[in-house]
C-alpha cells in the first residue's frame, strides 16, 4: 500500500472513530446485536458445522481429481452426462464464488459447451458444500433442501435455455487437463474417511440428547483422525490439512465479517419496510429479492447470515429462496468477468434468466410452505 493511500485510510479511520455515536441507543443496540449474532454462530454453527465442512472440502480437493470431473463437460460427452455432472460438480469440486469464475473461463476456453458451462457457473457457488450444510443448520431444513434442489434444477434449465437461445457449432474437441498426483489409498479407506466426516454433520442435525450427540460426533472424529494418522502417508495428511486450511482462511474471516455486519444492520432495518416489500410471497416481492441478490455482492457464506437477519425482520420464505439462489451466483464483479468470457449479449441474457428463474423458484416454494 502506498504512503498516500495509507495516509488517507488512517485519516478516514480516525474520523470514523472520532465521530462514532457511542452514546446513541440505536448504535449500542446494533453493536450488541452484531456481537450477539457472532456469539450465536460461534457456539452453534462453527465447530459443529462449518469446521467439519471445511475438512470435507479439503479432502475433496485431495482425493477427487478435477480432471476426472471436468472432462465430462466436453463436446464428446452426451448431454445427459454433461448437464448432470455440471449441475453437481460445484459440490464435488468444492468450489466457491471466488474460484468458480476462473474454472468457468478455463473449461469454456478448452472446449466445454455453452450449456454445460453455464450450468456449472450457476450451480457451483449455490451448492458449495459448506454453504449447503450451513443453510440447513442456520435457516432450517425446508429452505436448505429447497436451495439444494432448486440450484441443481435451475442450473440445468439455465444451461439448456442459453444453449437453445445461442446455438453454437461443436468443435468436437476434448477437454485436456494435467494429471493430478496419484494418492495411494484404498477406496474402502477413502469411503470410510468421507462417510465419517459427513456423518459428523448428520449427527449434529439430529434432535437427540446433547451428551449422546457429542459422544457420537467425538467417536466419528476419532475415526477420521485415526485414518489420517495410520492409513494416510504423511504427505497425504499434510496436503489434506493444507487444503482445509486454505478453505478455512479464505472463508471463515469472510463469514465472521458478514455475520457481524448482518447483526449490526438488523436493528437498523425497519421491519415495516421489509414486510411491505418482501413480507409476502408475491411476484413483485420475489422479483425484488432476485434483483437485489443478483446485483449485490455476497462473499461466500455471508448470504446466509444476511438472509437470517432479513427473515427475522419479516421476509417471506419465497423471496428468501429467490435471494439465496440469485445472490451467490451473480454480482456486479461477477458480471464483468462473465462478460469477458461470454460477451455482452450473452451476459445480459444470462443475468435476466437468473433473475426470472430465481423469481419463479421463490414463488413456487413460497406457495408450498
Amino acid at each position: 500500500m502506498k504512503d498516500k493511500t495509507l495516509f488517507i485510510v488512517l485519516i478516514l479511520f480516525f474520523l470514523g472513530i472520532f465521530f462514532i455515536p457511542i452514546n446513541s441507543p440505536i448504535f449500542q443496540e446494533s453493536l450488541f446485536s452484531a456481537f450477539f449474532l457472532l456469539h450465536d454462530y460461534a457456539r452453534l454453527h462453527v465447530l459443529t458445522c462449518l469446521v467439519p465442512a471445511m475438512f470435507i472440502a479439503g479432502a475433496i480437493s485431495i482425493f477427487v481429481k478435477k480432471d476426472v470431473v471436468l472432462k465430462y463437460l466436453g463436446s464428446e460427452c452426451s448431454k445427459l452426462y454433461s448437464y448432470s455432472i455440471a449441475s453437481v460438480s460445484g459440490s464435488i469440486l468444492a468450489v466457491c464464488s471466488c474460484t468458480i469464475l476462473p474454472l468457468f473461463a478455463s473449461i469454456r476456453k478448452r472446449g466445454a459447451g455453452l450449456g454445460p458451462a453455464i450450468t456449472f457457473l450457476f450451480s457451483g457457488p449455490a451448492i458449495n458444500i459448506a454453504a449447503i450444510f450451513l443453510t440447513f443448520s442456520v435457516l432450517g431444513f425446508s429452505i436448505g433442501l429447497a436451495r439444494a434442489v432448486s440450484a441443481i434444477g435451475l442450473s440445468i434449465i439455465l444451461g439448456l435455455s442459453m444453449a437453445l437461445i445461442f446455438r453454437e457449432k461443436s468443435e468436437g474437441g476434448v477437454l485436456h487437463f494435467e494429471e493430478s498426483p496419484e494418492v495411494k489409498v484404498s477406496s474402502r479407506i477413502i469411503i470410510l474417511f468421507f462417510f465419517s466426516m459427513v456423518m459428523i454433520l448428520v449427527v449434529n442435525g439430529l434432535m437427540i440428547v446433547a451428551s449422546l450427540k457429542y459422544l457420537l460426533m467425538g467417536a466419528l472424529a476419532s475415526v477420521v483422525a485415526l485414518i489420517a494418522l495410520f492409513k494416510f502417508s504423511r504427505e497425504t495428511s499434510k496436503s489434506w490439512l493444507n487444503e482445509t486450511w486454505c478453505f478455512g482462511k479464505m472463508l471463515i474471516p469472510l463469514l465472521f465479517i458478514g455475520v457481524f455486519v448482518a447483526g449490526f444492520i438488523m436493528p437498523l432495518i425497519p421491519q415495516q419496510l421489509i414486510e411491505q416489500i418482501v413480507g409476502k410471497n408475491t411476484i413483485f416481492g420475489n422479483l425484488i429479492a432476485s434483483i437485489f441478490g443478483a446485483f449485490m455482492y455476497f462473499s461466500t457464506l455471508t448470504e446466509i447470515s444476511i438472509l437470517q437477519a432479513l427473515i427475522a425482520k419479516g421476509m417471506s420464505q419465497g423471496p428468501a429462496l429467490a435471494l439465496i439462489l440469485a445472490g451467490p451466483s451473480l454480482s456486479l464483479p461477477n458480471m464483468l468477468v462473465i462478460r469477458r468470457v461470454l460477451g455482452s449479449k450473452r451476459t445480459v441474457v444470462y443475468v435476466i434468466l437468473v433473475i426470472l428463474y430465481s423469481t419463479a423458484a421463490g414463488l413456487i416454494f413460497g406457495n408450498l410452505v
